[in-house]
């Protein structure tokens, strides 16, 4: 259970690589982030200078631009009645958190660095979207539309990008997702070691698993994806694969959400 009240529409989550155990997950809106523990606990909340949250719907970690450390993506991709010329993935250093960390609350946050803004746009309109991934080596990123009658269809922005700079996205094509309600995707994750992907939508759990011989990480869209129950959840809008990438964690909107864990096969 998220124990933090202030997290009350949980729409991302993702795995810290810089604390054991710990994981990063957001609102819809307001520009902060909420460090917890496997077991929901608070570590810690900050805020996100130079941001600003008009539909935060995902978070993400990959590489940035200092070699060696982690980065937060955070995506600005939400668009219910899709009329943005463009979206926002905010690109900022991960937090450290200590014990002291612990005791930041939004009412009394801690600070990140100044984000980075990646502005990005269709090739070919304008859409929803809930589902943000990096790639954990190459920091490319992938936004994967929402939509309800036909297939999703993912787009890529290739790295490195430049703060500010609108970057047209490439269109990778579209997936199948093995539900009678469409594909309608609420969140997704890139595991640890770039081979699987993990998709959820409010009812349950979907995985993509790259083909031993393959070294073209877009070749794992046109893998068979299969489902998983991913419990009960009120509204389910984040999945995350834990640091080892043996377990996934989901999350549900409202405030004392559950906080899921399964089991997947290596």
């Amino acid at each position: 259970m998220l124990h933090d009240r202030s997290i009350n529409e949980s729409s991302g989550l993702v795995a810290s690589r810089l604390t054991s155990g710990a994981y990063w997950t957001h609102n819809d809106d307001g520009a902060f982030i909420y460090a917890l523990n496997s077991r929901g606990g608070p570590l810690g909340v900050f805020r996100v200078p130079n941001a600003q949250a008009r539909d935060w719907e995902d978070i993400s970690i990959g590489p940035g631009p200092e070699r060696g450390k982690p980065y937060l993506y955070i995506g600005d991709i939400g668009d219910n009645e899709s009329i943005r010329s463009e979206i926002v993935v905010y690109r900022v250093a991960e937090p450290a958190l200590t014990t002291e960390t612990v005791n930041l609350t939004r009412q009394n946050p801690g600070t990140t660095a100044n984000a980075e803004a990646i502005r990005l746009r269709y090739p070919d309109g304008k859409f929803d979207a809930e589902t943000l991934l990096v790639h954990p080596s190459t920091g490319n990123i992938y936004v994967i539309t929402k939509v309800a009658v036909f297939r999703p269809v993912i787009y890529e922005a290739a790295a490195p990008f430049t703060p500010g700079q609108l970057i047209t996205m490439r269109r990778i094509g579209e997936i199948r997702v093995p539900s009678l309600f469409g594909g309608v995707l609420t969140g997704g994750s890139v595991s640890p070691d770039g081979r699987r992907v993990a998709l959820c939508d409010y009812f349950q759990g979907y995985e993509l698993v790259l083909p031993a011989k393959s070294t073209d990480f877009n070749d794992i869209w046109k893998q068979r994806m299969t489902g998983f129950d991913l419990g009960k959840r009120e509204q389910g809008e984040a999945i995350a694969y834990r640091l080892d990438g043996k377990a996934l964690l989901a999350t549900s909107e409202g405030k004392n959400a559950p906080l899921i864990q399964v089991v997947i096969n290596p």
